[in-house]
């Protein structure tokens, strides 16, 4: 089994715009740093730390580079690691593959992708850089624990770079004083006077010394508040009374500074990028059905060429966001000016996504329209992919944003939630869902949109209540549900792995070892003639560990030999 598709964009470095000052003495700090495993880019929004890592990496010589754009998605561990693992081996190709390959079995795989990843780059004598942009998302301990896991252990040849708004909770104070850590706050990345006044030449403008201190005291050097200041600038012919003005006590800066950007634009132009803002990454094509014009690909190569904060999000120009903050002002003017319709233009982001085989986006943009069916109805039609795929912490965060009164008259999301926590070690409500999707199953007026998950369910409910039944320690429950799964899946090879194997770890559990591997060795072979591959390679293991404890070490020997045979006959090999 293979994780699911990966959104090639996050992979690509952002494409500059050609009017990049040059910032010497980061440079030089970064290149003095090359030896420590960790550069930490942290500061507020605004101030270019994803400009300054690009260049940074791109000056950093013949050094392979694997950059990752991350979202609120990649706190899913297995999400994150997956995506690391894949920008690892596109800058070292064979590099990560390993590690993908273990990701596809689920969280329980982590450790040894994360070995298998960390080894894999020691027996390499190329340079790595790993840049990790907008780390200040990932909100999982997990992530954050196996990171630091990684950094104690990286190789000296690989350097991880990561940008963010907040300092990330690893030990930061441990690495600052053992020398494996170098720093670039927002002090660092503030426009000095002369690079503000290169910065404006490089726009254009043409600018008194005394008018460039004006505006670099004003905006102490934050990046995007001068940008907008740039180009509120453009064109005009009061620029001292405007610099000015600009000068006085004004505590919204960046509001006023979009509002002066925006009332520059044509109407055209003011209403694309207003209604694109709901967008955290747009095409010419979604653009187009979003505002309902026909002018999307022309509209972004004028923003574009005006630097009006569009990032280019891979080499061919197709994907591009709006600078953060920038982006959040629109929404903002959005919300004031046109609120009745951010739920309309969330809806039609959605059908365009749903159209183009991206369900995760159109599940996301129906929540934040608020139509909460719609969303229920995309969420049920896509649970069995996003369950083969391991997406339970993704399958337990949409129908968490669903009203309760919602997930009460729909038994597979019921059912489906159940399952997805107990995967996150979260019991609260697992027993008051599954008897929801009990309760369910006779009543007429239930609402099924997946017919084929529905009729899962009876199997599914007892599977779930055994495996919770073993979190609390009773085996003997855990036993008698999963013996229900048997007589209730029939021949469904599938739901007998998932019930075999339980009974087998359970027995295994119990003391009995050799019911407890005839078990398993059942649910290994259900769990292979289903086509799941990647549990049959990583769940293999306990099967070795239950005859290792039994003293059958040739045996054990030969269930890993087997699990490594079947690991390369898969496509890719696991």
């Amino acid at each position: 089994m293979t994780s699911g598709p990966l959104l090639e964009t996050k992979l690509h470095r952002p494409i500059g715009h050609g009017r990049i000052v040059p910032r010497a003495a980061l440079r030089e700090r970064f290149a003095r740093a090359a030896g420590a495993p960790l550069t930490l880019v942290s500061a507020p929004a605004g101030f270019g730390k994803t400009t300054v890592m690009a260049q940074l990496v791109e000056g950093a010589g013949d050094v392979r580079v694997a950059w990752l754009s991350l979202d609120a998605s990649d706190s899913d561990p297995v999400t994150f690691w997956t995506y690391v693992a894949t920008a690892i081996d596109r800058a070292l190709p064979g590099a990560g593959a390993g590690a993908v390959g273990l990701l596809a079995g689920g969280p329980a795989a982590i450790d040894a992708a994360l070995t298998t990843l960390l080894n894999e780059l020691a027996a390499r004598s190329d340079d790595l850089i790993v840049a990790l942009d907008d780390f200040h998302v990932i909100e999982s301990a997990a992530v954050h624990e196996q990171l630091t896991y990684a950094l104690e252990h990286l190789p000296p040849r690989v350097h991880v770079v990561i940008g963010t708004r907040s300092d990330p909770p690893i030990p930061l104070s441990r690495l600052r004083a053992s020398g494996a850590l170098v720093e670039i706050r927002a002090a660092d990345l503030r426009f000095s006077a002369d690079e503000a006044a290169a910065y404006l030449a490089e726009m254009g403008l043409s600018l008194s010394a005394a008018d460039v201190r004006t505006l670099e005291a004003r905006t102490e050097g934050w990046i995007a508040a001068l940008q907008l200041a740039a180009l509120s600038l453009q064109g005009r012919t009061d620029a001292r009374r405007f610099i000015d003005a600009f000068a006085g006590d004004d505590r919204y800066i960046v509001d006023y500074l979009v509002e002066e950007v925006l009332r520059r634009q044509s109407a055209q132009a003011r209403e694309f990028l207003l209604r694109t803002s709901v967008l955290p990454r747009f095409s010419a094509p979604l653009a187009d059905a979003v505002t309902g014009q026909r002018d999307g690909r022309a509209t972004i190569d004028a923003l574009e060429r005006a630097n009006l904060f569009v990032v280019a999000l891979d080499d061919q120009r197709r994907w591009y966001r709006y600078h953060h903050i920038f982006g959040a002002v629109l929404q903002a003017y959005l919300v004031s000016e046109q609120g009745d319709e951010t739920s309309e233009l969330h809806r039609r982001a959605s059908a365009w996504f749903e159209q183009a085989g991206e369900p995760g986006d159109a599940i996301e943009h129906a929540l934040l329209a608020g139509d909460t069916d719609r969303a229920a109805e995309l969420i049920e039609l896509g649970i069995g992919e996003q369950r083969r795929l391991r997406r339970e912490a993704a399958i337990a965060r949409w129908i968490g944003a669903l009203p309760r009164e919602v997930v009460a008259r729909r038994p597979v999301l019921a059912v489906s939630y159940a399952g997805s926590i107990l995967s996150l070690n979260q019991w609260e409500r697992v027993e008051e869902l599954l008897d929801t999707g009990e309760r369910l199953l006779a009543d007429p007026d239930r609402i099924v949109v997946d017919t084929t998950e529905f009729k899962s369910l009876p199997a599914m409910i007892e599977l779930y209540r055994g495996a919770h039944a073993k979190v609390r320690g009773d085996l003997d429950a855990n036993i008698r549900h999963a013996r229900r799964v048997l007589d209730l899946v029939g021949d469904a090879e599938l739901g007998r792995g998932g019930a075999e194997t339980m009974i087998g770890l359970a027995y295994w559990e119990l003391g009995d070892l050799d019911a407890g591997y005839e078990w398993y060795a059942k649910g290994m072979a259900s769990l292979e003639r289903a086509g799941f591959t990647s549990d049959v390679v990583g769940a293999g293991m306990i099967g070795a560990d239950i005859r290792m404890a039994e003293g059958r070490i040739g045996e054990a020997e030969r269930i890993y030999a087997g699990g490594l045979a079947v690991a390369m006959r898969s496509e890719p090999p696991l």
